[in-house]
């Protein structure tokens, strides 16, 4: 194949599978559930590393001392690991960006919380609603003291109750399936 030819493919491919997602709400074998409200960078990322959108355990865990430092802990050195960048028209998200936007910082905590030992189906991505109205992603982890907030775009952890978003949706125990 060509220069030319394989450079059209790279460009067409994610659009040819937004495509089939859009027109079947599923692609064969596709990790993210029909009629998902996932956001389609999500779907896309799911395509391509599949393993970052397992779930799997508890749904939720004990809001111990330690789990909670864990959470602080992972919330700071994400924000501070990952520098700030727009990706533009293209919402791509990248679970091991050095740089990106809010799904990058999610999908980067998810990762390294999974890898402290919290279980993946206790950690929901949400897309929520600024109080500005814009749009944003952050984590949410669900514990026996209610859920709490990992966000780029604030150092504390916090309830979701006082964090003064409002959800759009919010994949499930299984991070396939949005709601």
């Amino acid at each position: 194949m060509n220069n030319k030819h394989g450079l059209a493919t790279r460009r067409l491919a994610p659009l040819f599978a937004a495509a089939v997602i859009a027109l079947t709400g599923t692609v064969a074998a596709s990790p993210v559930a029909a009629g998902s409200k996932a956001p389609l960078g999500y779907q896309l990322m799911c395509l391509k590393t599949p393993a970052e959108c397992q779930g799997g355990g508890a749904s939720s865990v004990k809001a111990t001392t330690g789990m909670m430092a864990t959470l602080k802990r992972v919330n700071a050195r994400v924000n501070s690991a990952i520098a700030p960048r727009n990706d533009g028209a293209a919402d791509v998200w990248n679970a091991s960006a050095t740089s990106g936007d809010c799904e990058d910082y999610v999908l980067a905590k998810r990762r390294a919380l999974i890898k402290a030992g919290l279980p993946a189906s206790a950690l929901r991505i949400a897309h929520v609603k600024t109080r500005r109205g814009e749009g944003h992603a952050i984590l949410v982890v669900k514990t026996s003291n209610g859920d709490f907030v990992l966000d780029n775009l604030n150092t504390s952890v916090r309830p979701l109750s006082q964090s003064g978003y409002r959800i759009v949706s919010m994949s499930g125990a299984n991070p396939r399936e949005w709601s």
